[in-house]
């Protein structure tokens, strides 16, 4: 669900109107255009759609920037929030160039054009961009800013919106534009805006309050525990940019954009502990405004621009993520403000969940891998028939969630490719791509659940029929090195960048590797994917603290043939080990469900890793086996035989 009705799933039926309805005839009348408009995006599930084709979308685009007299623009995928989840009105490199991905950036300049993706949508990008209007290219081994200052002829204008780049975003590409001998220019308005007929509206979900049982934390407390960090670091005011962030403060949460519970808004907070919160008010039920209390003072988004001048106008320090507050936050502020560039001072927090946010996590993955059971063994029943697609599988999949009676929406958007679909990291089945199951093929299917107790994400791989020797091979070199991460133990102040080898290392023995992360932090009924920590290649100053949670997700993907990934969610907690000379961490994994054993080549395992798989099946078993019907309790016995 996107758009205006980028509500969770729960929240579009009786339950939803019942919170929206109560107020005044503007939010009735709201909620109807709700359900409406629900009703008709249901068909159109890619999002982005148009009857104008991509040629002329790019030349309406060129023309626009002539009429503008700039020589170039760039579209990130973003919007005013700098954030991965975005609503369909922000899906403007979708619209100009058929990419659904996550991340990536196109540029446009008057004779040629340019995406860049990272290695995820390496084989994405080719199947749903024209290659012969936009260059597909490979981040970060080429970066926009680099390709701009190689491309960009001498006094040219090249335009970006400033409410879509983050302040470091925008000083690279200064500096590009200087090394080209051009000039970056701020658009008052986006062009693509301009030329994109029947441009979606801005989402309007209603505000929902995050209770106390489930947060942990009452909103005041984590105000005053935020505001102190900013009034010690001397600033007066931070600006809060990331809609999580302002959600977990707040104990609120949304629908705005698709998969992902929190309503879009902006947010100062001061070093009192008093919040300006900018958002739409026809968001804001009476039960949502009662929950807010005094300490928040509620304005229209537009007067952003008013109280940031005001800062500025006062000399006050501000404290300004430079990854996620947009430029044009540091142009509102003015030369008068005192500019602290740091990170997001709620993301670290928000990352280290409380003991009562983890007991509903917990409780969300028992729920959530019972479902997962259920389905993989309705899978082992139903797909070697070869009439099952990834369609109707991922379909299968929501349909158990759903029967938990506990699920707000998924947590992202399924992904379910088998054979080669399986081997684009980030693959999404449609009608024009969709493929059957078929005996001999492996299947990776990653999904995930939105429930008010925690936020879940699963990816398992398993073989139709009998697999390969190879695919055996891989898929167990994969496993070792999802064994080595989730057994580690490592001193306080590891960050994630020094445990990313561990999940590669057995790869890498028979030259082998994967193009993503190897683990994203996760929220608590929030983002599926949340920083401020990782583990991946890409060095990270972060160090893991208990309550994290992070994904353990190591793959390998034989272009044209497979793809495989084993991921389950873990937990950061202290380790206790006898003689330790300082303090060190573990994993707690969180995720229940089997892996396919009949991928598993037991020769290639330790015996201390057969003995981590042989524990962790018998884990699922027992906690697992007693929520699930007897049949597939049958299965379940099977499926986590000892190896």
């Amino acid at each position: 669900m996107e758009g205006i009705a980028a509500a969770p799933e729960s929240l579009a039926g009786p339950e939803w109107l019942e919170l929206v309805a109560p107020d005044t005839g503007q939010h009735g009348a709201l909620a109807d255009d709700l359900v409406a408009l629900r009703t008709r995006l249901a068909a159109r599930p890619d999002g982005i759609e148009d009857a104008v084709p991509p040629r002329a979308r790019l030349d309406d685009l060129r023309a626009e920037l002539r009429r503008r007299g700039l020589d170039g623009f760039i579209v990130p995928r973003a919007d005013e929030h700098q954030g991965e989840y975005v609503p369909r009105a922000a899906q403007r490199l979708a619209w100009l160039t058929g990419f659904t991905g996550s991340a990536g950036w196109a540029i446009v300049l008057a004779d040629k054009a340019a995406v860049f993706v990272d290695g995820r949508y390496t084989l994405q990008v080719r199947a749903q961009v024209d290659t012969g209007l936009f260059e597909p290219l490979g981040y970060p081994e080429t970066t926009p800013d680099t390709w701009l200052a190689a491309n960009l002829a001498k006094g040219a204008r090249f335009g970006f919106d400033p409410w879509l780049h983050a302040l470091a975003d925008a000083d690279r590409l200064a500096q590009a534009c200087t090394k080209a001998g051009a000039d970056l220019v701020p658009v008052d308005s986006n062009p693509i805006d301009a030329v994109w007929p029947d441009r979606p509206p801005p989402p309007l979900a209603p505000v929902i309050p995050h209770p106390l049982e489930l947060a942990g934390e009452a909103a005041e407390v984590k105000r005053a525990r935020i505001a102190k960090l900013a009034a010690d670091k001397g600033t007066d005011a931070v600006l809060l940019t990331q809609p999580d962030s302002i959600a977990w403060l707040l104990n609120i949460r949304g629908g705005d954009v698709p998969r992902t519970p929190f309503p879009l808004s902006f947010a100062l907070l001061r070093k009192d502990g008093a919040v300006d919160l900018f958002i739409d008010q026809r968001k804001l039920t009476a039960v949502a405004r009662a929950h807010l209390g005094n300490g928040v003072a509620v304005q229209a988004p537009a007067a952003l621009a008013g109280a940031l001048a005001e800062l500025g106008a006062s000399g006050a320090t501000v404290w300004l993520d430079p990854n996620s507050a947009p430029r044009w936050a540091l142009d509102r502020l003015g030369s008068g403000a005192k500019i602290v560039r740091d990170t997001d001072p709620v993301a670290l927090p928000k990352a280290c969940k409380n003991d009562v946010e983890m007991q509903g996590v917990r409780a969300a993955h028992k729920r959530d891998g019972a479902a997962v059971t259920r389905y993989l063994a309705w899978l082992a029943q139903t797909a070697p028939s070869g009439a099952l697609d990834e369609i109707a599988a991922a379909d299968r999949l929501q349909q158990l969630r759903e029967e938990t009676g506990a699920i707000r929406d998924l947590s992202f958007d399924t992904i379910s490719g088998t054979g080669a679909n399986g081997a684009i990291v980030h693959y999404h089945a449609t009608p024009r791509t969709v493929r059957r199951l078929a005996p001999g093929e492996l299947y990776l299917v990653d999904s995930g659940a939105q429930y008010r107790d925690g936020t879940t994400d699963i990816t398992r791989t398993v073989a139709i029929g009998t697999p390969t020797p190879q695919m055996r091979e891989h898929f167990t070199r994969v496993l070792k090195g999802h064994i080595a991460l989730a057994m580690a133990r490592f001193p306080v102040g590891t960050t994630g960048s020094q445990l990313d080898a561990l999940a590669r290392y057995h790869l890498w023995q028979v030259g082998l590797d994967y193009d993503h992360g190897t683990g994203h932090g996760v929220g608590a009924y929030l983002s599926v994917h949340e920083g401020p920590h990782r583990i991946s290649k890409v060095a990270n100053s972060v160090a893991l603290r208990p309550g994290m949670i992070v994904s353990n997700e190591p793959g390998y993907y034989k272009a044209g043939a497979y793809g495989i990934r084993i991921e389950n969610l873990v937990a950061v907690r202290p380790a206790e080990i006898a003689g330790a000379d300082r303090a060190y961490l573990e994993f707690e994994t969180l995720t229940l469900a089997p892996f396919d054993v009949a991928c598993i080549e037991p020769a290639l395992l330790t015996d201390a890793e057969r003995a981590w798989v042989n524990a962790y099946h018998a884990r699922v078993r027992d906690e697992i086996g007693q929520q699930v019907d007897a049949t597939t309790r049958a299965w379940l016995d099977t499926a986590t035989r000892t190896i």
